[in-house]
């Protein structure tokens, strides 16, 4: 027998930093995981663990970390995690980091922003994800579970048909979705943090304006978008699942559904995924 692949690391470690300014607040909170690869084989296969870093160590490594190292930009504290891994532990070949962002928005008050009250209003979350290794490191951006909706500005027809099929045709239909977008920096920016909200902004403006004709055209003009937004970007893969919304009969109530009311759906659903290259 051969143990042909091993990673092993810790997930979900959850840290929150408060960066405490004479007039007021700054609040960030991330889920970090750090997968290491390298010379652990033997903790495996002989159950020796003179090699092996524990993953408790990994998660105080977090927070120590976070002290000094973690601003505004997920993606320098997941470079700067990286290296530390690299570099102090010999054993370690490969390292890999990701970084989820919980959001967390300022309260206002008669138009002023209060300097250290907050509200979380979207599960959409900011991520990165750092790998390195001894010759090189990659940092990808993305995004998840951003919920999106226009009432109208889509449709679906001319699709193949059999005698399995049953979905009407229309060119006037809800689209909703729950955005996952992961790209690639091929060149470093100055900063992360412009750059990911320009990108998002495109693909944003891509989605409510732009007529959809199927979630695969509207999947591949966001990620024309980004690229057009992020030069040094060289490519997205995004995941679009189609949420359906239903139409619902109320001819049994002598009603007639004038595109009103519907019955939003999230399974089952559509899964649209694809990578848009400039290659």
């Amino acid at each position: 027998m051969k143990l042909v692949h091993h990673h092993y690391g810790k997930a979900k470690v959850r840290v929150m930093k408060v960066t405490r300014g004479r007039t007021r607040h700054v609040l960030k909170e991330l889920e970090v995981s750090i997968m290491l690869q390298g010379d652990f084989e033997a903790s495996y296969t002989r159950a020796d663990n003179r090699l092996v870093v524990p993953t408790d160590t990994m998660k105080n490594t977090v927070y120590v970390l976070a002290q000094t190292r973690l601003g505004t930009e997920n993606e320098l504290f997941g470079v700067a995690l990286a290296e530390h891994f690299l570099q102090s532990y010999p054993q370690v070949s490969r390292v890999e980091i990701g970084l989820a962002e919980r959001g967390w928005d300022r309260l206002s008050f008669r138009g002023r922003p209060h300097p250290h009250a907050f509200i979380q209003n979207t599960p959409a979350r900011l991520t990165a994800k750092v790998v390195g290794s001894r010759s090189e490191t990659s940092i990808e951006s993305g995004i998840e579970d951003l919920l999106l909706l226009k009432t109208t500005g889509s449709g679906f027809s001319g699709f193949h048909r059999d005698r399995y099929t049953t979905l009407a045709e229309t060119e006037d239909r809800i689209l909703a979705t729950k955005l996952k977008a992961t790209w690639l920096h091929e060149k470093r920016p100055s900063s992360y943090a412009r750059t990911n909200e320009k990108l998002l902004r495109a693909m944003l403006a891509v989605f409510a304006n732009s007529f959809s004709p199927s979630v695969q055209v509207t999947l591949y003009q966001m990620g024309e978008a980004a690229l057009k937004a992020a030069p040094g970007i060289s490519g997205i893969t995004l995941t679009l699942p189609n949420k359906h919304c239903l139409l619902v009969n109320l001819a049994p109530f002598a009603l007639e559904n004038r595109n009103e009311i519907f019955v939003p759906t999230d399974e089952p659903h559509g899964q649209i995924e694809g990578t848009v290259s400039r290659k």
